[in-house]
């Protein structure tokens, strides 16, 4: 097996064809992160940004056997280290690959010249990265193939109340204060502005790093929302109590999949859950669409643990051949485990913050 790297906009428009016809033909590889629109939008982001150095900036592996492209894998070089194409934005990493094409991950680093990769949200069923993972989360999802109805009657009957809640909190609000109404994919820059500035409050109030400090998140948001390829892009949708803005969501979308990414709120509506609010009509209104998965991503929130139906483990570790970079990521991990294997309850937690913290600040630079 061949691998040649090269820049997404670089890639042959056959070449884009193959990866978009290997992510359609597995069900697995819907997330909008693993699709070429996902390499592309975020190389035209970063341009005279991040990959001022011709040397650095996002790349895709392309494997090939026989001079036929079997497989593609996207990833940002930045020194002696490949990380996640887009990070840290990126919620899924992967192979996108036939059934017969073999990766080896230590060719993989080889072809793109560097001492390691880093990965984050390695998605399950990437058996040539298994043995490289350090650790797992669950990744959440709410799957809708027989439409809102059936999946509502089936949260209840599995003992979840929380469409109910929304439900009741719904009514709540338009007695006490106005109607409220939903608008799916706005183009409405108003209202996207305001959702970036709640989610930078967000920021502040939670001692989180902002990551729209960095010129190219933006971009990238904005080139997004301005897209019309059917098969990827942004969509914004909002909900509005009387005439005011109360809650945003800017999600990815691929075919058949939506994944909820930048989502926030109105505090002075906190106590109707007008988040939980949004959540719903875009359940229904996903019966109109061609959607039928809401993706909701990592992290062990309520909500997502309420109004998800099935779930998918992500992995984070590194591949990595006998180098400074390697030794020092080993350590990092070493640390960690010992860490978290000790009962120090919060403070255990601390040294994985840590990584997750200085690998969030390396990806926006």
């Amino acid at each position: 097996m061949e691998i040649e790297v090269v820049r997404p906009g670089a890639l042959a428009q056959e070449d884009l064809t193959r990866w978009s016809a290997l992510q359609a033909g597995d069900p697995m590889f819907d997330a909008p992160f693993l699709s070429p629109g996902w390499a592309l939008a975020v190389e035209r982001a970063q341009q005279g940004c991040c990959d001022a150095d011709p040397a650095r900036g996002v790349r895709v592996a392309v494997m090939r056997e026989g001079g036929e492209a079997k497989g593609f894998f996207p990833a940002r070089i930045a020194g002696p280290v490949a990380m996640p194409a887009g990070a840290p934005m990126n919620d899924y990493q992967g192979l996108v690959g036939a059934p017969d094409c073999a990766l080896d991950p230590k060719a993989l680093i080889a072809a793109l010249g560097v001492q390691r990769l880093d990965f984050t949200h390695m998605l399950e069923g990437q058996p040539a990265f298994a043995p490289y993972r350090r650790g797992e989360a669950v990744s959440y999802r709410v799957e809708t193939p027989d439409g809102f109805a059936a999946y509502a009657e089936a949260r209840r009957e599995a003992g979840s109340g929380v469409l109910k809640d929304i439900d009741k909190r719904r009514r709540k609000v338009e007695r006490e204060v106005g109607p409220v109404s939903f608008a799916a994919q706005s183009r409405s820059s108003a209202a996207f502005d305001q959702l970036i500035a709640w989610k930078r409050a967000q920021y502040v109030c939670t001692r989180q790093t902002d990551i729209f400090d960095t010129p190219w998140t933006l971009r990238l948001l904005r080139d997004l929302l301005g897209g019309h390829d059917p098969d990827f892009g942004g969509s914004l949708f909002t909900l509005h109590i009387g005439d005011q803005l109360a809650a945003a969501q800017f999600n990815l979308r691929g075919r058949k999949t939506l994944h909820a990414w930048i989502i926030a709120h109105d505090e002075a509506f906190e106590r109707y859950s007008p988040g939980l609010i949004l959540f719903g009509e875009v359940l229904r209104w996903m019966d109109e669409s061609p959607y039928r998965v809401l993706d909701l991503g990592a992290g062990d929130y309520r909500f997502k643990q309420q109004l998800s139906n099935a779930r998918v483990m992500v992995g984070h570790g590194f591949v990595g051949r006998p180098s400074p970079a390697s030794l020092i990521r080993s350590a990092e991990y070493g640390v960690r485990a010992a860490a978290e294997a000790l009962p120090l309850g919060k403070y255990s937690e601390w040294p994985g913050k840590a990584m997750r913290r200085l690998d969030l600040l390396r990806g926006l630079r």
